[in-house]
Order: structure tokens, then C-alpha cells, then sequence
């Protein structure tokens, strides 16, 4: 399962639940994207640390871009930017899922309930 950068934030915050449904999930990743703006929201070089240390300690794998995500991210902006809104970060991360043929867990479903071949899976806080 891939994991939005809000299920990391809100394990991050002590939700349990949001705890409990990565450590029963066997196969772990995020994307590079997600990754990033994990790293971009820390405030210190030791935050820093434990936000890489948690990605490593907890097997995450974090998916490198592709050309063929970046194409499908591209497909997404251009056909659900102006009607939806989508943002670049969440058409990359969306993209992600769909090419590893992974469903997506995010409590953000509107960004992404609308991508008709997208598995997503809402996560309720």
C-alpha cells in the first residue's frame, strides 16, 4: 500500500490509528514526493534524523520517479486541475500508486476520489 504524506504527519502527531494501520500493513512504500515533503516539514536537523530514521525503521520503500509517472501525473493535471484542482505534488503521488499498482491511503480524499483509475483507500481520523 502506498501511503500519503498525511498518514506519516498524523503518526507523527501520536494517532494511534493512523499507527496501528501502517504497522498491520505488510508491504509499505510512499513516494518520492511524499518523501520530500515529509523532509520539507521538519523544522531542525534533528527532526530531520527521526523523519528518515522512522522511513527506515518502519521498511518503508520509498518509490523513485518514473518517466512513466511523470507522464500519468502529467495526464492528471491537464485533465483534473482546473475542474478538481489537483495540485502537482498529489497528481505525482496519485501517479505513483496507479503505476505501482498500489491503492493509495490518504484522509484527503478530496484530493483524489475523483482519478477514475486510482484504488484509493480514505482513511478516517
Amino acid at each position: 500500500m502506498l501511503f500519503d504524506t498525511d498518514i506519516l504527519i498524523w503518526i507523527q502527531r501520536g494517532n494511534i490509528k493512523a499507527a496501528r494501520l501502517l504497522n498491520r500493513t505488510a508491504e509499505r512504500a510512499i513516494s518520492l514526493q511524499t518523501y520530500l515533503e515529509l523532509l520539507q516539514s521538519v523544522q531542525n536537523k534533528t527532526q530531520q534524523k527521526q523523519a528518515k530514521y522512522f522511513i527506515r525503521d518502519m521498511q518503508i520503500q520509498v518509490l523513485p520517479l518514473t518517466e512513466n509517472i511523470g507522464h500519468r501525473a502529467s495526464v492528471y493535471i491537464d485533465q483534473f486541475s482546473l475542474s478538481h484542482g489537483l495540485r502537482a505534488g498529489d497528481a505525482l503521488i496519485a501517479a505513483t500508486a496507479v503505476e505501482a499498482g498500489e491503492k493509495l491511503c490518504s484522509s484527503n480524499a478530496k484530493h483524489y476520489k475523483f482519478i477514475p483509475d486510482l484504488e484509493f483507500l480514505p482513511f478516517k481520523v
